[in-house]
């Protein structure tokens, strides 16, 4: 399974904020979104999710142009959650209409206190959660399905250490079976957890390779990318090794 973006455009106004991208992401991998703030990120995770149309171009889930958005997960960096129902209520019942995409279901307690909602938090309604607690309800669901494509928006930065590894470790367990992508502004973090990076700057995205993202002074030769407008002269400016994959952010 790949998803395909395939010449996609998108601008507001004047601004052009995806240029013709051509990016083929695999099942399989965890890909590493970086770029500064308003480069695009998240225009880009609603054009895959379909909360927005793109302005040309195709975005191909193995080679289907009209798949369902139901095929993509996302997790938002705002989360969107009903603040009337509890944490037990809400995910009780997202196992309830899920039922058949769920494989070993658990006890909705189980699953809150997996990710460290506390057994006492898990009957308070969600509008009296903290950020982090929502945060953690809405990936644990997201990830729950296992769906064929997972948007992940800034995601583990309001988790406690424990969380985090439990959300790691729930990412590396439904990896094999989805194309997972996440934007973040922790290097650290897409060192870590990512099989590839992908830089988006100035209306492009740069694949990096391993080596150079693994190499000590990666995140200066970064910084050194970002700050400069325009992306091209920089062809070799990460080791010598990145290269182009398409036109975005």
């Amino acid at each position: 399974m790949e998803l395909t973006l395939k010449n996609v455009s998108k601008k507001f106004d004047d601004k052009v904020i995806l240029n013709e991208v051509n990016y083929t992401f695999e099942k399989g991998k965890i890909y590493g979104l970086l770029g500064k703030n308003g480069a695009g990120k998240t225009t880009l995770f609603n054009c895959i999710s379909q909360n927005m149309m793109v302005d040309s171009g195709e975005v191909m889930l193995s080679e289907n142009a009209s798949y369902s958005s139901t095929e993509i997960g996302y997790v938002y960096a705002t989360p969107h959650l009903p603040a009337f129902m509890t944490g037990y209520e809400f995910v009780k019942y997202f196992l309830e209409i899920h039922k058949n995409m769920i494989k070993d279901p658990k006890d909705p307690i189980a699953y809150l206190t997996m990710v460290g909602i506390e057994e006492a938090d898990c009957h308070k309604l969600m509008r009296d959660y903290s950020h982090g607690m929502q945060n953690k309800v809405q990936m644990l669901t997201s990830l729950m399905t296992t769906p064929p494509v997972l948007l992940l928006d800034e995601p583990l930065t309001s988790f406690d250490v424990v969380a985090s590894h439990e959300m790691k470790k729930l990412l590396l367990s439904i990896k094999p079976e989805t194309i997972i992508i996440f934007s973040t502004h922790i290097l650290s973090l897409a060192q870590d957890l990512c099989d590839e990076i992908v830089l988006l700057h100035n209306g492009d995205i740069r694949g990096i390779d391993e080596a150079d993202y693994n190499s000590p002074d990666f995140e200066e030769q970064l910084i050194k990318i970002l700050s400069d407008n325009a992306i091209e002269g920089n062809a070799n400016a990460i080791a010598g090794n990145a290269f182009v994959v398409g036109g975005d952010l």
